[in-house]
């Protein structure tokens, strides 16, 4: 698996996104990932399946070091103190020891950013994570939280696909040596998959609409967590290795960010970006 060096954390570029999976279901799409060569999982507190995929982890058997464990802690539970309290329960829930990145998952006007972030680094010297990170993150919050932290950060997970530019975060994350890792990448499959961009370039590599979309990620130097509830999806969605785009096909796809969609924005969101 093709991996990204961000600040020290060695990421696969592509990992499994278990947002709205549960009980056996996520457990079982889980271990089939592992089985099927992921090394990159992501759960959430808020996700409450913590639990799942820790048993699926432990199901694989192998090796923890091979793992590359993600979890986040809600934005209501940042502040310090909370903050370690709250990797604390997931670790117990995951049954590790530690993660290898943990992340805030949404920043808190409430809590300032370098409160913390603060928190967040006093959990990772506890030893309860190898790596620390944020999500949902804009620029003008991403600088403070940079500039703020006493290990560096690893990652800015973060909504990202060919309807939405995040070429602002994505520069800023480079020039600071941390992964962009984009959620919902595959924005919503058929709408996207329908594009003729995507299309007539799905039949120009004999590769599926989703494939081209995750190696348009992956060519950008961009993680991608695609979730998904079906089995035979994370077979087809990991065999993205051997092919390229060419720069025009990417250039191509880039055009559709003019859409400005977003999925994800709620009333606890931050300023986004403008394009």
């Amino acid at each position: 698996m093709q991996t990204i060096n961000a600040n020290g954390a060695n990421m696969p570029v592509l990992g499994l996104g278990t947002w709205t999976l549960k009980g056996r279901q996520c457990q079982d799409l889980v271990e089939n990932a592992i089985a099927t060569g992921y090394r990159h999982i992501d759960t959430a507190s808020m996700y409450d399946n913590e639990d799942d995929v820790g048993a699926a982890i432990a199901a694989a058997g192998l090796p923890r070091e091979d793992l590359f464990v993600t979890t986040k802690v809600w934005w209501s539970d940042i502040a310090p103190g909370d903050l370690e309290r709250s990797a604390e329960a997931s670790l117990r829930r995951l049954g590790l020891d530690h993660v290898d990145l943990l992340l805030i998952h949404w920043p808190n006007p409430q809590v300032p950013v370098e409160q913390a972030i603060g928190a967040l680094n006093k959990a990772r010297s506890a030893g309860l994570a190898h790596h620390i990170g944020v999500s949902n993150f804009p620029t003008v919050l991403l600088q403070r939280a940079i500039a703020a932290s006493e290990a560096p950060l690893a990652c800015n997970q973060v909504e990202y696909h060919p309807k939405l530019d995040q070429s602002k975060l994505i520069a800023m994350c480079k020039a600071n040596g941390m992964a962009l890792v984009s959620y919902c990448p595959l924005f919503r499959g058929g709408v996207l998959f329908d594009e003729p961009a995507i299309r007539a370039t799905s039949d120009s590599h004999g590769k599926s609409p989703a494939q081209i979309v995750l190696r348009w990620h992956v060519q950008q130097g961009v993680a991608a967590i695609p979730r998904t509830t079906r089995k035979e999806r994370l077979a087809e969605n990991i065999d993205i290795f051997d092919f390229a785009l060419t720069d025009a096909e990417i250039d191509e796809i880039s055009s559709l960010r003019r859409a400005g969609i977003r999925i994800c924005d709620y009333d606890f969101s931050p300023q986004w970006d403008e394009a």
